[in-house]
């Protein structure tokens, strides 16, 4: 049984304070891994989904946003309840909902309530900031700071084992069968978090910011659904711009009320720390970047030969595409913190962002060969894994440890607001490039979209090496 923690910062002794970390590290990992690979099983089964539920593509697509929605909502909710004393309840809640909208995604159910179950399947994306806490609650300070970076870079990679697993499964029994790979994962993962997960430390607040968190769940929807329906933008922008600037203004009024209260969802004060503004605007901006490339790189394997380029993958072959990124990103993850010694966080932000903008010149310059595709993808996966694992360290150099699930909640907040855009500016890009009558956009549309994503990553190379330099001017007056 795990012994209870003492009252004050750093959790110093345990009954069994040598074999917790053993068990409890592993465990956060596979949680870490487990709720980011199934909100992304939508992504390859959206033609499976279309077919088997005699839907349009558009309507399948959702099986996918719907999950990044819910999980974009849940983040900060989730983060200041992990923040208080009941943070081992509300990992165990949270995994039941996620076991719970598994266990719908395989019934033989009609597509209303498939959606449903994909939604529930996304709040697990709100644990991530989580396990982040109990690591920095409960293991030794410079052991704590390498699995947060590793935890931040399983999350990244989840995608990269779920999408081929997925497919696979589709391919061989149906979609059912790829959802039922949710089913067991999950509950392995809510098994395990019973198991391992210790209670948070004493004298944490409980309270909780209603009033924000409605405001920024309305704000968030709004945000996201905008970046997901393209067709708006184009057919339909007055409406979209309008709804733009509702989702504005209720950013606004959230950052009033969060300033007001006495027990805030996110603290807005700490977010306006220059260390944390700025990796925030670099994890937004960067975030565009890296999700861009990742669409264009896996689209592009996918497009027929027809086109004239491109090389007609399957679903599950593209899959494999995505091993290089998970492999390289994971590596990357590992030799960060070993890094890290040597080389502030903020330059590591900076340098990982130069590797991402290498894999975007690799594939404008060469993209010919499926093996080129492969290089460009484990180079974005060492870049994305890097850039993954020095971010917390930028965050919670500055942060109180109470603090911790809250401050990384809404790092992935803007994490998913950029990923969200990056694939918007994907479609944007290659839906202007596509001429009239045809059905894949002109091979030049992916170079301009390399080079946009080129831009973001230089912007995003600025804004830390600004970081950097605040960093080394405040340690060295």
């Amino acid at each position: 049984m795990t012994g209870q923690p003492v009252r004050g910062g750093a959790v110093k002794t345990f009954p069994e304070a040598r074999s917790e970390p053993r068990l409890l590290v592993p465990a956060l990992m596979f949680i870490a891994l487990v709720v980011a690979a199934v909100a992304s099983l939508g992504a390859p089964l959206i033609t499976s989904v279309a077919t088997s539920f005699h839907v349009s593509l558009g309507s399948a697509q959702w099986t996918l946003t719907v999950a990044l929605l819910s999980g974009a909502v849940a983040t900060p909710v989730l983060g200041r309840l992990g923040a208080g004393p009941h943070r081992r309840a509300t990992i165990l809640a949270t995994l039941a909902v996620v076991v719970a909208g598994s266990a719908l995604t395989v019934l033989p159910l009609p597509f209303a309530w498939l959606l449903v179950g994909r939604a529930a399947q996304g709040v697990g994306l709100g644990l991530t900031a989580l396990m982040m806490g109990v690591a920095r609650d409960h293991l030794p300070e410079k052991r704590s700071a390498a699995v947060i970076a590793l935890i931040s870079v399983v999350s990244i990679i989840g995608a990269g084992v779920g999408y081929p697993l997925a497919a696979l499964l589709a391919e061989l029994g149906g979609v059912r069968a790829a959802y039922g790979l949710g089913l067991v994962v999950t509950a392995a993962a809510l098994l395990t978090a019973w198991r391992s997960m210790p209670e948070a430390p004493e004298g944490r607040s409980a309270h909780m910011d209603v009033a924000g968190a409605v405001v920024l769940t309305a704000a968030l929807l709004l945000v996201l659904f905008l970046a997901g329906e393209r067709n708006l933008w184009s057919r339909h922008l007055a409406v979209a711009a309008g709804l733009a600037v509702v989702a504005v203004v209720l950013l606004c009024v959230w950052a009033v009320i969060e300033l007001r209260s006495t027990t805030p969802l996110v603290n807005v004060r700490a977010m306006r720390h220059p260390a944390v503004a700025g990796a925030n605007l670099a994890m937004f901006v960067g975030g565009i970047g890296m999700y861009l490339l990742l669409t264009l790189i896996t689209r592009y394997a996918q497009t027929p030969h027809g086109a004239g380029y491109g090389f007609g993958l399957t679903t599950f072959v593209a899959g494999l595409v995505l091993i290089p990124f998970s492999v390289l990103g994971f590596v990357a993850g590992k030799l960060t913190p070993r890094v890290r010694t040597r080389i502030a966080d903020p330059l590591l932000l900076a340098g990982s962002a130069v590797v991402v903008g290498g894999g975007f010149a690799l594939f404008a310059a060469a993209r010919s060969d499926l093996a080129e595709l492969f290089a460009a993808m484990g180079v974005l996966g060492f870049g994305v894994g890097g850039f993954s694992a020095a971010m917390p360290g930028v965050i919670l150099a500055v942060t109180p440890k109470s603090e911790t699930s809250s401050a990384m909640s809404f790092n992935y907040v803007v994490r998913s607001v950029g990923y969200s855009l990056g694939s918007a500016i994907g479609g944007l890009i290659l839906a202007a490039g596509t001429g009239p009558g045809h059905l894949v956009p002109d091979d030049s549309a992916y170079i301009t979209a390399a080079l946009v994503g080129i831009g973001a990553m230089a912007i995003t190379t600025l804004t830390s090496l600004a970081l950097a330099r605040r960093r080394s001017s405040e340690t060295n007056p």
